[in-house]
């Protein structure tokens, strides 16, 4: 499996050819390349990212089938089953490098914001389940007299460290991968005007 440096690397790379608008490398419907993974993957970076539809991970990378081990959820949040995910995959296929994406104008750190400022009663347990995760990231920011848009621009990256910093420390299966075995978790943001994803705790 190749290091945590070439895998991100290969990201970088592979989101400048997104962002040019050129010829991508590789067609997500590849009858080879899925005939080629019939037996077994070795994703070379594990993704953390939101679920919002304009940030696909597979093309805003430009990998297609089996390169990338893609969590998706919304905020990009950390629970118990995203560890999980992500020890699996580390385990299993020797991933050494984990990128917790998220984006610019993220709804559900807007969510957050909004219901700091107006708790919703009625909001459903389930969505409150991701907004609490969010929480503690956003809320110290709230004090701050901050227009509207460099305060969702600021809860974005917090919370996207606050993810990178349970990862590294919520676990002692990656804690151990990361002081022993060269495991990288870093964050990384994807703007939706330029389609660049920027690296952060490179």
């Amino acid at each position: 499996m190749i290091s945590a440096t070439e895998a991100l690397e290969r990201l970088r790379a592979g989101n400048s050819r997104f962002v040019s608008g050129g010829q991508l490398m590789e067609s997500l419907a590849n009858p080879k390349r899925r005939s080629e993974l019939k037996f077994g993957q070795e994703p070379f970076a594990i993704i953390l990212g939101c679920s919002d539809s304009r940030v696909p991970a597979e093309i805003v990378f430009d990998f297609s089938l089996g390169h990338l081990f893609v969590i998706r959820v919304a905020g990009n949040i950390v629970a118990p089953s995203q560890i999980g995910s992500i020890e699996f995959a580390t385990e299993q296929f020797g991933t050494r490098l984990v990128v917790v994406m998220g984006h610019a104008d993220c709804g559900a750190v807007l969510a957050t914001i909004n219901e700091l400022k107006r708790p919703t009663e009625s909001r459903s347990p389930n969505l409150s389940a991701i907004v609490d995760r969010i929480r503690p990231a956003v809320e110290p920011l709230m004090a701050a007299e901050t227009g509207e848009t460099a305060l969702l621009n600021q809860a974005v990256l917090a919370n996207i460290h606050a993810s990178v910093n349970h990862l590294r420390h919520g676990s002692k299966i990656l804690e151990n991968q990361i002081s022993n075995e060269g495991l990288q978790i870093v964050g990384a943001e994807y703007s939706l005007v330029s389609g660049a994803v920027e690296f952060l705790d490179v």
